[in-house]
């Protein structure tokens, strides 16, 4: 009898041990989808061991040109990776265990993030978090009132300077200075910098930590310049380049360990695997490796260089940005 207990245990025990976490995709209109399939589904790395993408839904833009043309592909090298592709999200959520929501499209990330919210599956949700910071407001609501596990993040997070210095291994960081590209898509749906900006917002918040205060932006035919202030007197800069593809930077500590050559060089941009590796993660645990509310600062920091470059470089507090939107979104109710 002992032994055939025994047996049944570890029969079991081996089931759980090859059980494979399903991963659904929503939003085909990115390259992220096929890419990070083909991390989880062809490439295997032992990272992300036991996750696999066995779903994906469309949908996605429905009315950006450079979102719209890539369906038909992207589909073909989904179903080449062995992906079911459904009709909707509600079948995509009866069939997987975890979610990556990756619609390009920021108009669309509230209702689906809803709907993910409310199934209780973890859900990563990819830059941007919203296509502006009004809605970037609300997914942050809906998230505290289904008690969502989800993070956002662009890949720049995760880059081994930006978590050196996140972790500490630099001591304190007295600055910062970025570069990062900011194509012009004049597409008229998203704010300026969430569409693709976030670069290099989210890796200067990520080395420097929460606490942006006051926000200057400059910006002429080719580039802008951001200029920020914490909280507790520490000074960062961002240069956006929108006829580039440069990643590149420094971070100073407050102690070099070299006072020669005090600034540390940030490594830029490496590819999706340490991402995805940071979703597998979160996924396995439930721990988000970005709080929901330093997403949203970082959301409010863009809406503030928004606002600051269209006043001429006039200062603007990440709290003015979180008013401003409020009192818009207040006066369209009666409009």
């Amino acid at each position: 009898m002992n032994r055939l207990l025994f047996a049944a245990l570890a029969m079991v025990s081996v089931s759980f041990a090859y059980a494979e976490t399903k991963v659904g995709i929503i939003g085909l209109d990115t390259s992220h989808a096929t890419a990070f399939t083909k991390i989880m589904n062809v490439d295997k790395d032992p990272s992300v061991a036991g996750f696999k993408v066995t779903a994906a839904y469309k949908w996605g833009s429905k009315d950006i040109a450079s979102c719209t043309n890539r369906y038909e592909k992207y589909i073909s090298q989904m179903k080449e990776m062995n992906v079911e592709i459904v009709d909707s999200i509600d079948i995509l959520l009866s069939k997987v265990d975890v979610v990556c929501l990756e619609t390009c499209d920021g108009r669309e990330h509230l209702a689906q993030a809803e709907k993910v919210f409310a199934s209780g599956k973890r859900v990563f949700i990819d830059k941007p978090l919203a296509h502006n910071l009004a809605d970037a407001l609300k997914i942050y609501e809906l998230g505290k009132k289904y008690n969502a596990q989800y993070f956002s993040s662009s890949a720049l997070r995760f880059t081994n300077v930006a978590k050196a210095a996140r972790a500490g291994e630099y001591g304190k960081i007295r600055g910062a200075a970025l570069i990062s590209p900011s194509p012009l898509e004049p597409q008229g749906t998203h704010n300026y910098y969430t569409w693709y900006g976030i670069h290099g917002f989210e890796p200067l918040v990520a080395i420097m930590g929460m606490g942006v205060d006051k926000v200057s932006c400059f910006r002429n035919e080719t580039d802008d310049v951001i200029n920020a202030t914490w909280k507790d007197g520490r000074m960062g800069e961002l240069r956006l380049m929108r006829k580039s593809w440069i990643y590149s930077g420094y971070v100073l500590p407050e102690k070099p360990k070299d006072k020669k050559n005090p600034v540390i060089v940030f490594d830029g941009y490496q590819g999706y695997q340490p991402l995805v590796k940071e979703i597998v993660k979160f996924f396995k645990t439930g721990v988000a490796p970005v709080s929901p509310e330093e997403t949203l600062e970082i959301m409010a920091f863009m809406e503030a260089a928004e606002i600051s470059a269209n006043r001429g470089g006039e200062p603007v507090t990440i709290e003015e940005a979180k008013e401003y939107v409020q009192a818009n979104w207040f006066m369209r109710l009666f409009l």
